[in-house]
């Protein structure tokens, strides 16, 4: 069975039909299989806080749908599970800062993954070519609740918001000051470390590996431009 065939199993064993009991059910399902869990922890944080987002902004635009869809391969017999649990989120009377923190919870400490989520939610989020106000907003709270702030936040900002004009080196978290071999050793291990098996590796299910796509792309692009400025 898929990852996201689970999802009717968690939904059906739940204390209740909302949501925020569906993430609590989480913490007790696939006890031994450590991998599965937290791939299923993943995509439920995905797609609930996907719905919040999309109920703080109140409009949900086709551009938006089809960015879903785009970091998200939905196999088309688990698509009636993911829309289940989609409206179970946007129904939810618990807000989205209440998620937030308990998505926070299915990873405590490890910021990578969170930002794997933010990624995911910037992706989704610009896809009309207009960052709304009430999505800013969003983003900046859950941020926020999942410890993500300062360079790390702005990093994250750039790369989805300004990455044409943006700082490369803000985008590549490196330093202008840095000597060329220590920006080309970093590079490498950025390339290294954002690889779709590496995201898998930490809990991102594979039918989300378009987050490392586009990540590396970004990645790439600012790069360049440091490479083409510095005569790389």
């Amino acid at each position: 069975m898929t990852v996201l065939g689970r999802f009717g199993e968690i939904i059906s064993t739940a204390a209740t039909g909302a949501f925020s009991a569906v993430i609590e059910r989480l913490r007790t399902v696939f006890e031994g299989d450590s991998e599965t869990r937290r791939q299923v922890a993943f995509s439920i944080a995905m797609i609930g806080l996907s719905a919040k987002m999309a109920k703080a902004d109140g409009v949900v635009t086709p551009d938006e749908v089809e960015a879903f869809r785009d970091i998200f391969a939905i196999p088309d017999k688990e698509a009636g599970n993911v829309a289940r649990l989609y409206n179970l989120a946007k129904q939810d009377v618990a807000g989205f800062d209440s998620y937030a923190r308990q998505v926070s919870g299915l990873f405590p400490g490890e910021q990578q993954i969170l930002e794997d989520v933010m990624d995911g939610l910037f992706h989704i989020a610009k896809a009309d070519g207009l960052m709304h106000e009430k999505e800013q907003e969003f983003l900046d709270q859950v941020a926020a609740i999942f410890a993500i702030e300062g360079r790390d936040y702005a990093r994250i900002k750039a790369r989805h918001l300004h990455p044409e004009d943006g700082d490369p080196y803000l985008i590549l978290d490196m330093e202008p000051g840095m000597d060329d071999e220590a920006l080309k050793a970093a590079y490498r291990q950025l390339v290294k470390d954002n690889h779709p098996d590496m995201l898998i590796a930490r809990g991102v299910p594979p039918e989300f590996v378009a987050i490392a796509n586009d990540r590396l792309a970004a990645i790439n692009h600012a790069w360049e431009q440091v490479r083409l400025e510095r005569g790389l």
